[in-house]
């Protein structure tokens, strides 16, 4: 089969699709026949030697696929040869073929091309571990999302509205912060111009909010923390702003507050298989009624991945990016 391999460790160029060996599935693995995958932070990151696969994990980038399974491991009783689905994967997403646990599959939910799919596992299972497993978000609460028109923004506004929550979110453009209030967002607050703690604390009357998604980190923490209401929950789920940062544990106290910072990519596979469960039972139902749409901001061959990462590096997209592998 051919994948994409990191040759160097430096800029997109370093990417090329390259013969390389087929996978086998182990038990409880299944080989997927790749259609498509999708561009995340953590594949720039591995791209310039800064996240390593997990031990085990295939050494291609590419955190999601969607495809057709084309061989089954021992003990996989739930899939068949020629199922399509979409997968949430450690690794090897950007390639031909890939071995993944079948708990890591889900169906193409209805309504949902192949293609599109691709762009679903991942910030599916991020929003719904994240803000409802780890911050306990719940209906009622007011909720912050930093890179509201990012993939992951664009799906948490979405999955937030769904269960009645009020979102505010930062973008960085008038197109962005506009497609963030078609998609429900209630305030969209622009990064560029604007103070968010300042309009946080306008638009909640000096509460604050009770969680905040972060994809900045260290540049954000002292600010995410003061836009915390009372028993707040700060997850910090990206270090787009750098890995350190002071805390005023005091202020923490007071406010009776958490910060969580997480990572899925690592998790174990048990792990990973809860997840992967809730996505399925609770917001694949929401996009099959139409109340979470998938956003893609363009469609490229995985021959041009290069380019691919370059637009993501210069965040001027809304949504996520699709990279064809085969046609339909």
């Amino acid at each position: 089969m051919k994948a994409i391999e990191i040759t160097r460790y430096g800029e997109p160029e370093v990417l090329h699709w390259r013969e390389v060996p087929d996978p086998t599935p182990a038990p409880g693995e299944v080989v997927i026949e790749i259609a498509a995958t999708a561009v995340n932070r953590a594949d720039i990151l591995q791209r310039q030697g800064r996240y390593d696969p997990p031990p085990g994990a295939p050494i291609y980038p590419g955190l999601e696929c969607s495809g057709r399974i084309v061989a089954l491991g021992e003990a996989v009783s739930d899939w068949a040869i020629g199922d399509q689905v979409c997968a949430l994967l450690a690794g090897g997403g950007y390639a031909e073929y890939v071995a993944v646990p079948a708990s890591q599959l889900l169906p193409i939910p209805t309504g949902v091309d192949l293609y599109t799919a691709a762009g679903l596992p991942e910030v599916s299972c991020t929003v719904e571990s994240n803000l409802f497993q780890v911050a306990g978000l719940r209906s009622g609460d007011t909720l912050l999302v930093h890179g509201g028109a990012s993939g992951i923004g664009t799906f948490a506004i979405q999955r937030a509205t769904a269960e009645g929550i009020r979102v505010l979110v930062t973008a960085g453009t008038p197109r962005k912060l506009a497609r963030c209030r078609e998609l429900g967002a209630d305030v969209a607050i622009s990064y560029h111009t604007e103070d968010f703690v300042a309009r946080v604390r306008e638009q909640t009357g000096d509460r604050g909010v009770d969680v905040v998604l972060d994809m900045v980190g260290g540049a954000y923490l002292s600010r995410n923390v003061e836009v915390l209401a009372l028993g707040g929950r700060l997850v910090v789920i990206g270090l787009q702003g750098g890995d350190r940062a002071e805390l005023d544990l005091g202020q923490l106290q007071r406010k009776r507050a958490s910060v969580t910072a997480t990572t899925l990519r690592a998790r174990p596979i048990a792990e990973k298989a809860e997840i992967v469960q809730a996505v399925r039972k609770r917001v694949w139902p929401l996009i099959e009624n139409g109340q979470i749409r998938p956003q893609t901001d363009r469609t490229l061959p995985i021959t041009e991945v290069a380019e691919a990462h370059r637009i993501l590096e210069a965040s001027g997209h809304i949504g996520k990016i699709i990279l064809t592998v085969r046609s339909q």
